[in-house]
């Protein structure tokens, strides 16, 4: 479902049961540890952040406002047992706390897809965060949230979008730094699409001996025409 509007959005005040939504659809996981699932994405407008390498600008804005419940009964009509809530920057919008909890009382396993650069400390402790830190190359590096990083526990993951040599550098200080190794059950080295060679950072991760998980963004070797899936 496509839903589409016209405002333009970086930061909701509090909604309790109504969002702006920009696309909820139906697809394979293309990127962490359920890649390759099947799962519903429920994509919020908005984000405060403008990486270098966005796939997703089309959410910045626009979108319609829709209620918790049609939202859920979206969901439900695709039958899939995981549900990830995506953005933009879903965090943009206070009132996704509530969506999170209805979503993981209604039996789904539920997944957050956010940037890492707003406040992760509410997010439902049944919710899998996927967070990005930001590297150098996604001109975004000072957005950065670190105190997210005492937030996260051994059901989340951090992610990594690498863009060259120097944003890999950072990364693996980050890696040590932090432990996140030790801290998350799985660390996320992405090649950035049209940036780096897959190959090349692949061979990096395996001659440094790193304790990560290198991954491809799947859907978009399967869905290279139609971004966001």
């Amino acid at each position: 479902m496509r839903l589409i509007g016209s405002a333009e959005l970086y930061l909701i005040g509090p909604i309790l049961e109504q969002l702006r939504i920009s696309e909820i659809f139906y697809s394979l996981q293309g990127e962490a540890r359920t890649v390759g699932c099947p799962t519903v994405f429920v994509r919020l407008t908005g984000c405060p952040l403008r990486c270098g390498y966005c796939d997703t600008a089309y959410a910045f804005s626009g979108g319609e406002m829709v209620s918790c419940e049609a939202i859920l009964d979206e969901v439900a009509s695709h039958g899939a047992h995981y549900v990830t809530v995506t953005g933009g920057e879903p965090l943009a919008q206070p009132g996704v706390h509530g969506l999170l909890r209805a979503l993981c009382d209604a039996g789904y396993e539920v997944s957050l897809e956010t940037s890492g650069a707003l406040d992760v400390s509410e997010v439902d402790a049944r919710v899998v965060k996927v967070m990005d830190l930001k590297t150098p190359g996604s001109k975004e590096l000072d957005k950065n949230l670190y105190k997210n990083i005492d937030y996260l526990t051994p059901n989340d993951q951090v992610k990594f979008v690498i863009c060259d040599r120097a944003d890999y550098e950072w990364s693996k200080l980050q890696l040590e730094t932090f432990d996140l190794s030790n801290k998350v059950s799985d660390v996320l080295f992405s090649p950035s699409f049209g940036q780096l060679e897959s190959r090349v950072l692949a061979e990096w991760v395996l001659q440094d001996k790193l304790a990560v998980r290198f991954q491809l963004q799947q859907h978009k070797i399967l869905w290279a025409d139609a971004p966001g899936r």
